[in-house]
């Protein structure tokens, strides 16, 4: 449509050259154009901003795949724990990286896209994994425990809610004890934690990444 607007006008001006008129444009004309390039831009900075932000939500979502398929092959090899109660040594962002080189784990807060904060419960079952992303500066978790998590809820990182009975948590700053693989997402999170459940006040689990 722009184009062949100033195609027409390119006419113009042509033909009144060829008349030995002034061969140029009018500042209505030129108002036109410059509106219809502003209602382009609008339409096409959002959506631009929007396939952005879905890839990179995308991006921390298979990072923590990863990091959870290493980690699951880990406690397998640890005598099915994530800590010393298999008989086994507990996990490190050192071994989590010998196993998975692609992915950057740190045991601490990050806000880096691409890096992996993970947390081991403090019986062994359970481990926490948050990965941030760019777009709303958002969260993702994954949570995977091979048994119901006990422990002190105090000194446990994310198991905050260590309840006498196994079962999903109903809070949103809690990771789920039960025995089981989940998936959260945070919005406008000031960095990704899975060590401490502070500022975790949105955050909902479910069986598969939210939508």
């Amino acid at each position: 449509m722009l184009s062949s607007i100033v195609r027409r006008l390119n006419d113009r001006r042509d033909a009144a050259a060829d008349l030995g008129e002034d061969a140029g444009f009018t500042l209505i004309e030129l108002m036109v154009v410059l509106l219809i390039l502003a209602i382009l831009l609008a339409i096409a900075i959002p959506t631009f901003l929007g396939v952005t932000g879905g890839a990179n939500d995308r991006a921390a979502q298979s990072n923590l795949n990863t990091a959870i398929t290493t980690a699951k092959t880990a406690a397998t090899q640890n005598g099915q724990s994530y800590g010393t109660q298999g008989g086994g040594t507990a996990l490190t962002a050192a071994s989590l990286k010998a196993n998975e080189p692609s992915v950057v784990f740190i045991n601490a807060a990050t806000t880096a896209q691409g890096n992996i904060s993970f947390w081991v419960s403090s019986d062994g079952n359970g481990i926490v994994m948050a990965s941030p992303s760019t777009n709303n500066k958002g969260c993702w978790y994954t949570v995977d425990n091979i048994q119901f998590v006990t422990g002190n809820a105090t000194t446990n990182g994310m198991y905050t809610d260590v309840t006498a009975s196994p079962g999903v948590t109903t809070s949103t700053s809690s990771a789920p004890t039960a025995a089981g693989t989940f998936y959260g997402y945070q919005p406008n999170a000031t960095s990704c934690n899975a060590a401490a459940p502070s500022g975790v006040t949105t955050l909902q689990w479910g069986s598969k990444f939210p939508v």
